[in-house]
């Protein structure tokens, strides 16, 4: 099983938003190297939701339910489909991860613009772990 980081805007979707649809289609990627992430995720795959923006935060785990397909608003792009599994205890802040040394090469802090990006399973296992910590 793959990981993920995947950004919204908590004002266009939130966590609150997906719990209360049950599940979305993940589309509006317009990003090469996001869309080459899109392709690569397989239904099972699991994925932190990021908000970007205004919160600057990880705050749930999300599920890959179906693999890409071309994006219904674009058939130049794809999009997955995913569903909520757990809102993390706490959020976890991004200054919070990059002052973490472990999280250093994390995708998020190195390309910070990407919507769509890999999470190592050490890098999985410590934001866990920093959600726990209250």
């Amino acid at each position: 099983m793959a990981r993920w980081l995947m950004k919204s805007e908590p004002e266009a979707y939130s966590w609150s938003d997906l719990v209360r649809d049950g599940g979305t289609e993940w589309d509006g990627v317009r990003n090469n190297a996001a869309r080459l992430h899109l392709k690569a995720m397989k239904a099972g795959d699991e994925a932190f939701l990021y908000h970007s923006m205004s919160d600057k935060a990880v705050v749930g785990i999300m599920r890959i339910t179906r693999e890409a397909q071309p994006d219904p608003k674009d058939n130049n792009w794809v999009s997955v489909r995913v569903e909520p599994v757990q809102e993390l205890a706490r959020p976890v802040t991004l200054a919070e991860i990059k002052a973490e040394p472990e999280l250093a090469k994390m995708e998020l802090i190195r390309q910070s613009r990407l919507s769509v990006a890999p999470v190592r399973d050490d890098e999985w296992d410590h934001l866990l772990r920093m959600a726990a910590k209250r």
